[in-house]
């Protein structure tokens, strides 16, 4: 699969291709490796000489958030104008702009700086682990821990930590695409390259940032973090993250705010300029008309509802690797899911051994432990095994059997693929005896082996009709002491079946339940046998449960499998490239579509879905292309999760609502009003302290209650909404403008003073509390209460903006006292003005329609996952050049005393 299109260039002189010129022993000496791997102490030395092995740093940085609030263009011109009137002699007014644009500024920093931190502090638990030798044992240690020398075991499925330099490769290849843009995976040996051999053909390294296809190796550390070649070219990307779906919403309709901004102002500007009013005033008066109309603190807002929705997601132990990710989780449709630890409990129990013709129950036994291609610790146990091996080896039975193991040596492991689905050894027993050994899912399994007897087929679909796991293990005698090859799994003798109990969940059948009442479909997808799942499934009350294997998919086009999709539950043994193929087709019919899934061959699937999910526990490569963690794999949690994104869509939507609504209409309001006005409606400063006072009252809107309904379906952005919604309702508010301005001049008479004073007070109150009717299609109060912070909030601010004139500092901003009466019409526009917006808002939802469903472009998605892995709270280091010994010069001396042990420092991005 192609990921990237980085070309190929030629790396001599880097370190990985320098490695791969010299033979192993060579390297090993240069260094300092002894037989055992290194021990803990000389790698924490090591570690504080190079640095972690990471390219980027997920701290959060307090000048950047910053310099996110202060690049606004228009908060520049409007500091700009301000610093000329200042010096023209409207110091007070150029005091209070400034004032107010630091605070609104630093309101917005504080709030966003917050969710960077709840960032960091997610990111930091989700765990990256490698199987390395330290202290003459394998052990798995971070990724970010590795130091060059560390010797790195390779298994199907992980994700290569480091470049190293291969000192074993069995039937070894990796995918390169994310390097080379090559989709085909390439083979690895030991042998030495020819020096100046560019990147794709350095056969006797594994890059980091590559993925192990199939077979196994083993490798020692000669390059990590930026010294790397993957780490040299990620640590070239732009900082900038690929946009999710809601973030490319929230750019569209800031491109939306630009141009209606620009147009009132450049008006405002005209006009005002051509009615011979002062130019300076002119001028901040179109400016601060600009900042009011764009919501200053929607990223803040936004920002609250993420930080808040992760850290009660993280508390029901859903981790997201980046807090827009929460918004896309509310968006999904259809969730295709595996089985195993999902709807099953996980906790897979060996049950028994059934053994075949004279093979006894403790051979068959005996033969599945021998059978793993994983390196095992000092007390004889695989290090990192799969879930079958760790249940295989935790029984009570395997305990006798540790003794008598011990006379046995393995020679040669032919590892696991999704191809064949089998795993095969050669091993000696006590007696220097070679026997080959085959273990792996029964119908393959027993395609080589001969003369299966029928009765044994009888009872392999009894175990599988009983919902239990069967693995089946057969044997021959080896010819040779060697490593064994895929054409040796052949004439096979059947020794038995190693059958596993996985039962389903308690409380999944009630999270199913809720994840159908939030409108999601729910799918399985599995390598496991189609009886076995369907009859979880089946117990778990899954209605109209349709069924499709593998070979079905193979048979039908994508048009064909669109239609099959609907109608099927359960697709059963399956490759991972079926399960991206269903991800895929799926997703062309319009739906949004998560994958949740932990092995490695649900990569493909996790990095096709809208949405990726995987748990702490799954592999390397499965949790490097997951968008969202789980820490506990339950479709309850999960549902947790889908809630919450929606609440947070549906919160943020209420303020981009009122926002644009009222703020466009209190703009066209300034406009006409200059139009017949022979002074400014409005001070620029009351116009910022105005927009300052009410978006602070809107900081509360990420903890307001969701309707139901708005939970119950998945929300998206649609800009023509919005824009219909501001021309509907945005004259609402300025009828209401125009009525105030008649009863200033015509009922009170009002001088400018008294006018700016009464229009501060009556659009503060309208464009604050029409937040109770726009938040819900229901009627509010009675059908739909707001929280309890929103509703203090708004009111707090409502009654702040009445009592300012009352204050001292009136005659700073400007203000005077306004006569009673005018309060009394106010409360009656107000109650008026929220009557028509109930009206008017019946009519709009009647006819509003649904929003089109954007494709998110994947971009450089998959290199940008990949090093989010390699990255620490701490500062990355950065290679400085150094002139490196070309691949014929001589190497002498250790690590700790060579130019290799002067490692270049990296430093962050």
């Amino acid at each position: 699969m192609v990921t990237t299109t980085v070309p190929v260039r030629p790396v001599a002189a880097g370190r990985a291709a320098s490695a791969a010129a010299r033979p192993t022993a060579d390297v090993l000496r240069e260094l300092d490796v002894p037989g055992g791997g290194l021990s803990s102490d000389e790698a924490a030395r090591r570690l504080k000489r190079w640095g972690p092995n990471a390219v980027h740093s997920h701290r959060a940085r307090a000048w950047l958030v910053l310099w996110h609030q202060l690049r606004s263009p228009l908060l520049g011109l409007l500091l700009a104008a301000a610093i000329v009137s200042y010096f023209v002699g409207e110091r007070s007014d150029a005091v209070i702009i400034g004032v107010i644009v630091v605070l609104s500024a630093g309101l917005g920093f504080a709030n966003e700086y917050r969710a960077e931190k709840t960032a960091q502090a997610l990111h930091a638990k989700i765990r990256h682990r490698a199987v390395v030798l330290r202290d003459g044992r394998p052990q798995e240690v971070e990724v970010t821990g590795l130091v060059p020398g560390d010797v790195v075991e390779l298994r199907l499925g992980d994700i290569v930590p480091a470049d190293l330099r291969l000192l074993q490769a069995t039937g070894l290849e990796c995918s390169e695409s994310v390097l080379t843009g090559e989709s085909l995976p390439v083979a690895k040996d030991t042998a030495p390259v020819p020096a100046g051999t560019a990147l794709a053909d350095l056969s006797g390294c594994a890059l980091m940032g590559t993925v192990v296809h199939c077979g196994s190796g083993r490798g020692v550390v000669v390059a990590t973090g930026a010294e790397a070649e993957f780490g040299k070219i990620a640590a070239g990307l732009s900082g900038h993250q690929l946009e999710t779906e809601f973030q490319v919403g929230l750019r569209r309709f800031s491109m939306l705010l630009v141009y209606v901004a620009g147009a009132l102002t450049t008006l405002i500007f005209i006009i005002n300029v051509a009615l011979h009013k002062p130019l300076i005033d002119a001028l901040l008066f179109s400016l601060a008309i600009a900042v009011g109309i764009t919501p200053q603190l929607l990223p803040a807002v936004v920002s609250t509802s993420l930080a808040a929705g992760s850290r009660r997601m993280s508390r029901r132990k859903v981790l997201v690797k980046r807090l827009v990710c929460i918004e896309d989780l509310g968006d999904v449709d259809v969730l295709f899911t595996d089985k195993t630890g999902t709807l099953t409990l996980g906790r897979i129990d060996f049950m028994r051994a059934v053994p075949i013709d004279v093979t006894s129950a403790e051979e068959v036994l005996r033969f599945g432990l021998l059978c793993t291609e994983t390196e095992v610790d000092d007390q004889g146990r695989p290090v990192g095994g799969n879930p079958l091996d760790d249940a295989l080896w935790d029984s009570p039975a395997a305990a006798s059997q540790r003794r008598v193991l011990s006379g046995w040596r393995r020679v040669g492991v032919l590892p696991f693929d999704h191809e064949r689905r089998m795993v095969t050894v050669t091993v000696t027993d006590p007696s220097d005896v070679t026997m080959l050994i085959t273990k792996g899912a029964p119908e393959t399994v027993l395609e080589r082996c001969a003369d299966v007897p029928e009765p044994v087929r009888q009872a392999l679909d009894a175990e599988f009709a009983a919902g239990n796991r069967v693995v089946a293990v057969a044997t021959r005698p080896a010819r040779a002491a060697t490593a064994p090859t895929a054409a040796d799994e052949c004439d096979l003798r059947l020794a038995g079946l190693l059958v596993f109990l996985d039962p389903p969940k308690p409380h999944v059948a009630e999270a199913l339940g809720r994840l159908d009442r939030l409108g999601l479909t729910v799918k399985i997808v599995t390598g496991d046998n189609p009886a076995v799942a369907a009859k979880v499934c089946h117990d778990l009350g899954l209605a109209d449960i349709g069924v499709l294997t593998g070979t079905d998919l193979d048979a039908m086009d994508d048009e064909r499998l669109s239609d099959a999709i609907r109608h099927t539950t359960v697709f059963a043994r399956v490759s991972p490239e079926h399960k991206a193929r269903i991800v895929r087709v799926q997703r062309q019919t319009g739906g949004d579509v998560a994958f949740l899934g932990d092995g490695v061959n649900d990569a493909l699937a996790l990095h096709a879905a809208d949405v990726g999910i995987s748990v702490d526990s799954a592999t390397d490569v499965a949790k490097d292309a997951a968008d969202v963690i789980l820490l506990e794999k339950d479709l309850g949690v999960l549902a947790d999760g889908v809630a919450e994104g929606r609440r947070i869509f549906a919160n943020t939507i209420k303020y981009v609502l009122m926002g644009t609504s009222s703020n466009f209409g209190n703009m066209f309001s300034a406009a006409g009003a200059s139009l017949f006005l022979p002074f400014l409606p409005m001070l620029p400063s009351q116009i910022l302290l105005n927009n300052l006072l009410y978006d602070t009252s809107q900081l509360a809107i990420p903890t307001d209650e969701v309707d139901e309904e708005q939970v119950h379906r998945p929300a998206h952005w649609d800009i023509a909404f919005i824009r219909r919604f501001m021309v509907c309702f945005g004259p609402i508010s300025s009828l209401f403008d125009f009525v105030t301005f008649a009863v200033m001049l015509w009922v009170f008479h009002a001088g400018p003073v008294q006018f700016h004073t009464g229009w501060f007070v009556e659009s503060l109150a309208t464009q604050t509390l029409v937040i109770f009717a726009i938040r819900t299609r229901r009627i509010p109060f009675w059908r739909s209460r707001p929280s309890l912070p929103l509703t203090l909030t708004a009111l707090g601010v409502v009654a702040l903006g009445a009592a300012l004139p009352a204050t001292s500092l009136a005659d700073v901003l400007g203000f005077q006292l306004l006569p009673a009466g005018f309060f009394a019409a106010v409360a009656a526009m107000v109650v008026v003005y929220l009557l028509l917006v109930e009206i008017g808002k019946r009519i709009f939802y009647r006819a509003a329609r649904a929003p089109a469903r954007p494709q998110p472009a994947l971009g450089h998605r998959h290199m940008r996952r990949r090093a989010a892995r390699f990255s620490t709270v701490t500062r990355p280091r950065r290679p400085r050049a150094i002139r490196r010994p070309s691949a014929d010069t001589p190497h002498t001396g250790g690590a700790t005393g060579s130019r290799q042990s002067e490692a270049p420092r990296t430093s962050s991005r």
